[in-house]
């Protein structure tokens, strides 16, 4: 069947809190969902008591939707789509056996759909985009996608816990039932903004930290309200930083958002106004799209069955670790890589600061503008933090044999520097193994002197006579594996992001450091890229909760 073809398709959601089933037709863009949500008592959800659930309620909600197709004749859909991961195993597995089971009495064939590409790919659809980035902000996760040559890419992720599930943790302390998202934007609205910790390493992000600190405040008799505001705050403009981010590395303009935690009104709020300010396009989608639905699952599976894109019976296991950077990408043309500059290697408008380039073209103006979507007093710290930080590591870094641009002003009032201009382009627009080469060394060499850049992106290695890292805005000092590591991991995902042949240069990068610098950063690297790996929120076996934030 070719993508133009209109598919009826019966879609099955059980990754966790929702059982749901949808039918979906799309010769009249139809989509009807029937959903019965598992609303734990108390803390969050548990893996045993979800699939409970799942067992008791997902066969009613499907006989719902069958009730109201044909029963004579030609089968009612033309395919069966089912969650096939990521989520709890227990409630996958009774999510897959009644997909097969349908398929098999409809004698129709079947599309195993990965649960987070359906959040990214019903914005896309309903919003008519092309090419977005996709920011996730779900319960168990929060991730930003971008396409290119065949598959979604990961840009940046939760390098701990899911945005949902942090919010969860501080509402359990609280006292509150789940979930806590919308207790959270309820309390937000009458409180004053509390500052809490604020953690972004490149376009990764970390809220373990700023839960706890929440809990600390609460016991210090910090109003509830003012605690939730500074949550809310704090981790709402975080994502909007990394998703402008993304946006700035790859040169998109189109945004699309997914996740449950999207139903917040501040979150879309703040998305809207950063897009308006770049001149890019914002899309969220209705609230029964953004929580667990099976209709998500349902328009995604006709894509895929469009694209011939089914899978046999025996072979339809579920995947409770189902990454969305695993799955090709059969229902999209291939795609080169973005570029973030123009043909003449002029960068665009920057995620943080607007840089213009002086009337002899020997120095740059970078000047960190307020961003409006930031409470004010949060925007004004992060700023003029950040401009003190990169005047200071950029002459460290120079001092330690790292090539970076002079500084020749700077002024802490207007959150500007006047900068070296250097190079020509950016290591994306002109990547070659031994400029990642160059690059790894020159981190190696930062780390030996005890400096982290804080994000070493493909946009902030500028490529002329020498290979110059850039923008020290996001660095700090520290001599731990760790943080050294998460450089690796910052440069690694951005090359994923922006160039035609990555795996080639995420070993060139590994070889370079291997053989400059130490080897336990390596070895933190591996760590981190295996806490980053979504498994489906938390492992059930260990029998933590999974939050959804909504």
């Amino acid at each position: 069947m070719t993508e133009e073809a209109a598919p009826r398709v019966l879609g099955i959601e059980g990754t966790a809190w929702a059982a749901s089933a949808a039918y979906y037709d799309a010769a009249e863009e139809l989509v009807r969902i029937e959903s019965e949500p598992y609303a734990p008592e108390a803390g969050g959800i548990h893996p045993r008591e979800a699939a409970e659930h799942m067992a008791e309620h997902l066969p009613a909600v499907i006989e719902e939707i069958l009730a109201d197709l044909p029963t004579e004749g030609e089968p009612p859909v033309d395919a069966v789509a089912f969650s096939r991961g990521p989520g709890l195993g227990p409630c996958l597995r009774i999510a897959g056996t009644s997909a097969r089971a349908l398929a098999q009495r409809f004698d129709v064939p079947l599309v195993g759909v990965n649960h987070m590409l359906a959040h990214l790919e019903i914005g896309r659809h309903r919003s008519g985009f092309s090419d977005p980035i996709c920011l996730n902000a779900s319960g168990a996760n929060a991730h930003l996608l971008a396409y290119r040559d065949g598959r979604y890419r990961v840009l940046g992720e939760t390098m701990d816990t899911g945005v949902g599930n942090a919010m969860d943790k501080f509402t359990r302390h609280v006292g509150w039932s789940h979930p806590g998202g919308p207790k959270v934007e309820a309390a937000a609205a009458d409180g004053e903004y509390h500052p809490l910790p604020y953690v972004v390493k490149g376009m990764d992000f970390s809220f373990s930290g700023i839960s706890s600190a929440a809990e600390a405040a609460i016991d210090d008799g910090v109003p509830v309200p003012d605690v939730c505001r500074g949550l809310q705050e704090t981790i709402f403009a975080m994502l909007a930083e990394v998703a402008e981010r993304a946006l700035s590395l790859t040169g998109a303009d189109e945004l699309v958002l997914g996740g449950g935690v999207g139903q917040n009104d501040r979150l879309t709020g703040m998305l809207g106004a950063m897009c308006d300010r770049r001149k890019a396009s914002f899309f969220a989608p209705e609230a029964r799209f953004l929580r667990d639905n099976a209709g998500m699952i349902a328009v995604l599976g006709a894509k895929m069955y469009a694209a011939g894109d089914t899978i046999a019976i025996e072979d339809s296991a579920i995947d409770p670790g189902y990454r969305p950077d695993q799955v090709p990408v059969t229902w999209r043309s291939r795609t080169g890589p973005r570029t973030a500059t123009g043909p003449d290697g002029t960068a665009v408008q920057g995620a943080e600061a607007t840089v213009t380039v002086g009337p002899d073209g020997e120095t740059v103006t970078k000047r960190r503008e307020g961003r409006p979507y930031r409470h004010p007093e949060l925007d004004e710290r992060l700023r003029r933090e950040r401009t003190r930080q990169e005047a200071r590591l950029l002459g460290e870094a120079r001092r330690a044999g790292v090539p970076t641009p002079l500084v020749w002003n700077v002024d802490l009032a207007e959150q500007t520097l006047v900068l070296q201009q250097v190079g020509r382009a950016d290591l994306a627009a002109d990547p070659t193994d031994e400029r990642v080469a160059t690059t790894a060394r020159h981190l190696a060499r930062l780390h030996e002197a005890g400096i982290v850049h804080g994000d070493p992106t493909t946009r902030n290695v500028r490529i002329g006579d020498r290979v110059y890292l850039l923008d020290f805005g996001l660095g700090y000092h520290s001599g731990r594996p760790e943080d050294h590591a998460m450089d690796l991991h910052v440069l690694a995902q951005s090359l994923t992001g922006t160039t035609a042949d990555a795996d080639r240069f995420i070993g060139v990068l590994r070889d370079a450091y291997r053989a400059a610098g130490e080897a336990a950063v390596l070895d933190r690297l591996v760590a981190i890229e295996g806490r980053g790996r979504y498994r489906g929120g938390d492992d059930p076996e260990r029998g933590e909760p999974r939050g959804s934030g909504r």
